[in-house]
């Protein structure tokens, strides 16, 4: 393995959805009705968890699909057989997004295969439990900044050229961008600044008919929090300090990153978007 890797599996990160149980729900809940037919959409993180869950709604909502995806081959190809299964196209490309030379092959792949761009969903992140600031090194501030909010940066540099009138671009930040985390001091500030990111994004591309727009998920269980992202203390109770009680499943937060893809949030950008179990973060 490289440096990069080893630093991204010192919490055996990103993790495995074909190993975790209970497996994320990640179907869709609903027949398609087309609204993203004939798009094509760039999607970061989709082997597994929340990636794949909005791949799959995409697909069956008609669009072909980019599959980025950094080490879990075998998560990548599932997530690429659902597509297909819905009649879609699909590409699988793996890679450290963190990298700006991989944000330009992700973009010249996607051309290659559907000869255009239409959505970027930034959705793929990495977070490291830290009960004191002092334990943070700094190859971890750097790798969680890079992974998180860089790569956001070094994709949407790379795929600006393709993005016509109408496109749209999803960022992934998250409830403790609003409410802080005492063990995800790196983490909560990438989300931060990808909240800041967005609504900054949207100010410079909406004269140009490009939609900005994001989603902030509370406790979602997917592969991320269970291989690494949690501390066993949390995990025990992950998601029960919400209103609802419970952690969400991945296919409670695609719809969300369907609405702001498609064209019922056209009078929509710069906003965000809170599938969370009920808290109220008022941003």
């Amino acid at each position: 393995m490289t440096e990069t890797t080893e630093m991204i599996h010192e919490d055996k990160l990103p993790g495995h959805e074909s190993k975790l149980e209970p497996k994320p729900e990640w179907q869709p809940r609903y027949k398609g009705s087309d609204r993203l037919a004939g798009k094509v959409a760039i999607i970061t993180g989709a082997d597994s968890g929340i990636g794949r869950a909005v791949a799959a709604l995409y697909a069956r909502e008609g669009a072909d699909i980019a599959i980025v995806y950094l080490l879990e081959d075998d998560d990548a190809a599932e997530t690429k057989r659902i597509v297909e299964a819905e009649g879609r196209k699909a590409i699988t490309i793996r890679g450290d997004i963190g990298e700006r030379d991989f944000a330009d092959e992700i973009v010249a792949r996607t051309v290659e295969a559907f000869g255009k761009i239409d959505i970027v969903v930034n959705n793929a992140g990495e977070q490291h439990p830290d009960k004191d600031i002092t334990d943070i090194t700094e190859e971890q501030l750097r790798r969680t900044f890079q992974t998180n909010i860089f790569g956001m940066f070094f994709l949407v540099q790379a795929a600006r050229p393709h993005l016509k009138s109408g496109a749209a671009i999803v960022n992934c930040t998250s409830v403790t961008m609003y409410q802080g985390s005492k063990e995800l001091l790196d983490y909560s500030s990438t989300k931060g600044a990808i909240t800041a990111f967005t609504r900054s994004l949207s100010e410079n591309l909406i004269e140009h008919g490009i939609r900005v727009n994001a989603v902030a998920p509370g406790p979602i269980w997917t592969p991320l929090n269970p291989c690494g992202g949690a501390s066993p203390e949390k995990l025990e109770t992950f998601g029960e300090q919400t209103p609802m009680g419970r952690p969400g499943q991945p296919n409670e937060v695609a719809p969300a990153f369907l609405f702001l893809a498609c064209q019922d949030s056209i009078y929509m950008s710069g906003q965000v978007l809170h599938p969370n179990g009920g808290t109220i973060v008022n941003g």
